[in-house]
């Protein structure tokens, strides 16, 4: 007896199978649900083309700038080197100008060659002045440390106070540069 319930066929009960047959496609159709993706709507071309068209005309804004920004301060270096060298040259030539102004204020005979040094001098200062050389520093004028090098001090009542009393070297500026100091003397 024993062995044959142990062979006996085990019959399901109506009840368990209907709830399992009632949940197992409740849960089939969860999954499928979660396994097939919600229809999305397809991407106007038009709208594409028109990001497309911004983002370029963006890029192409900001290159426009970029190569302005580049023209612009290519064009200033370029300015400033040749100012830059332009006072370069002309400062080589202030010691030129000097020794013509000494030459000067010797006393020689040889009236020629006094002539000659003048005419030398008259075409450096108007070449100066073509330039935009200004030549500064003479006695009289108000100190002003921006200007002048003070390298030696009198006391004078004479003249007032501040006062360049002598000058041993002028001074030169272009524009707003100073291509040299004035040497002077300064008074009280």
């Amino acid at each position: 007896e024993e062995t044959t319930k142990q062979q006996e066929p085990v019959t399901p009960d109506p009840k368990e199978t209907e709830a399992a047959e009632t949940t197992q496609p409740a849960e089939e159709a969860k999954t499928e649900a979660a396994q097939e993706p919600a229809p999305q709507p397809e991407p106007d071309p038009l709208a594409e083309a028109q990001a497309a068209l911004e983002k370029e005309h963006d890029n192409y804004l900001r290159l426009a700038a970029e190569y302005d920004n580049y023209r612009k301060r290519s064009q200033k270096e370029k300015d400033n080197m040749f100012r830059d060298g332009k006072a370069s040259a002309i400062e080589k030539m202030l010691p030129v100008y000097d020794n013509l102004s000494r030459a000067l204020e010797q006393e020689t005979t040889d009236a020629a060659y006094k002539k000659g040094v003048e005419m030398t001098m008259t075409e450096l200062v108007k070449i100066f002045t073509g330039l935009g050389v200004e030549i500064f520093g003479e006695a009289g004028e108000h100190f002003d440390p921006s200007l002048h090098n003070a390298v030696m001090h009198i006391e004078d009542e004479s003249l007032g106070k501040n006062v360049v009393a002598q000058v041993f070297q002028s001074g030169y500026r272009r524009g707003d540069r100073i291509l040299r100091h004035a040497m002077v003397q300064q008074a009280n």
